[in-house]
């Protein structure tokens, strides 16, 4: 069979799957046989040692043998040799039923870049009893699905249904890196980010038909889940928490400019003070972090150049950051001179709790600030410079 004249390719990672593979990859050929579908099956071997490989060949699926550990490592093996214009993943463990791939191809024929499947019956799909454990079903799926809708606007109701399909195109668009369980989110995350059309199909999740137990671990791979969704969203990992330490702390460093404050019977002063000063350059110091981990993001392809989550400190440039940290620095400067001489008319004694203090907090804020936006943009510039080298 040709490249031009293969349609489909469904791609199943593998490891020690003798008990079920038969079943999957009979189900898939009998899609292609009734559908009349050009189709392959590719199994990404993972380092089995039970036999799994003998089984799907025997039945006529290609077997890639990947030597690196981990889901998203063996389905992008598998996927780096499938010669279909659609590609598919699934399991093979018949928690999946191949049997509802006409719902994926439909979609995809008629012009979709990304079908993923929904087993919850928030999203019209159907969890059969005993199919799901209550952690993944109540809590762990859910709360991965929330974090993605809110960190990158997307419409899926199951973000953990490991059945998909998507153009060959739109596969090579996302230059996927994860080598681990989070490839899903990896995948799903890309998907939202280069906006691709996503069409999203209710499924029934069936028990798997192994007797071993499962590789994923819940607590573990659902932190790394997580773990990755943040690291892929700069805006809700670093420049939202920055603004906000540095918004109040500048708050609280103007409100306290002229001295101790009271509200009711409470009184803010020079520890207050402190702490609003160290909110403030925190805060601008996570901004900073923030445009340090979307320029390398975007260098390494993990996320689209100019995509949403880039914070301002790298719209501002390396010039203009340089600037305003000089400015920062010399009116920063000026206001420490000036409380200078004020501290000189009290022959440089010991300084009650007046306005003095309270002038030399932000006066050296403003000198740190500066001197974080210079070096702040100074960073940015090199990171564009590697950026354009690559």
């Amino acid at each position: 069979m040709t490249n031009k004249e293969t349609e489909v390719s469904i791609v199943l990672p593998c490891l020690n799957e003798a008990e079920t593979i038969a079943i999957c990859i009979n189900k898939i050929l009998t899609v292609f046989s009734e559908q009349n579908i050009q189709g392959e099956v590719v199994i990404c071997d993972n380092g089995s040692t039970d036999g799994s490989q003998k089984i799907a060949t025997d039945l006529g699926a290609s077997v890639v043998t990947v030597g690196e550990r981990g889901y998203g490592a063996a389905l992008q093996g598998g996927f780096a040799a499938a010669r279909g214009k659609f590609l598919f993943m699934g399991d093979a463990d018949d928690s999946y039923d191949f049997m509802e791939l006409p719902k994926f191809i439909k979609p995809l024929r008629e012009g979709a870049e990304f079908v993923i499947g929904c087993r919850l019956p928030s999203g019209g799909g159907n969890v059969l009893p005993g199919a799901m454990p209550f952690l993944h079903r109540w809590l762990g799926t859910p709360v991965l699905t929330f974090v993605s809708k809110l960190f990158f606007s997307t419409k899926i109701h199951d973000i953990n249904c490991g059945m998909r399909g998507i153009r060959k195109e739109a596969y090579k668009r996302m230059k996927l890196k994860s080598p681990g369980m989070e490839f899903a989110s990896e995948m799903v995350m890309k998907s939202a980010l280069l906006q691709l059309d996503t069409v999203e199909v209710p499924i029934t999740l069936h028990p798997d038909g192994r007797t071993r137990e499962p590789h994923l671990r819940t607590w573990r791979d659902g932190w790394r889940h997580l773990r990755f969704m943040l690291l892929f969203s700069p805006k809700w990992l670093f420049v939202f928490p920055g603004v906000l330490l540095f918004v109040v702390g500048l708050l609280g460093n103007i409100a306290l400019l002229g001295g101790p404050m009271a509200l009711g019977d409470v009184i803010f002063s020079l520890n207050t003070h402190i702490v609003c000063a160290m909110a403030t350059i925190l805060g601008f110091q996570v901004i900073g972090l923030g445009a340090f981990a979307n320029r390398y993001a975007s260098a390494a392809g993990l996320l689209p150049e100019n995509n949403s989550s880039q914070p301002i400190l790298a719209k501002i440039g390396l010039d203009n950051l340089a600037l305003g940290g000089a400015i920062a620095v010399l009116s920063g400067g000026a206001v420490l001179f000036w409380a200078l001489f004020q501290w000189g008319d009290t022959d440089f004694g010991q300084l009650s709790i007046t306005s003095i203090p309270h002038l030399v907090i932000p006066s050296v804020t403003i000198i740190v600030l500066g001197a974080q936006s210079i070096f702040t943009g100074f960073v940015l510039g090199l990171l564009e410079l590697r950026t354009q080298a690559s």
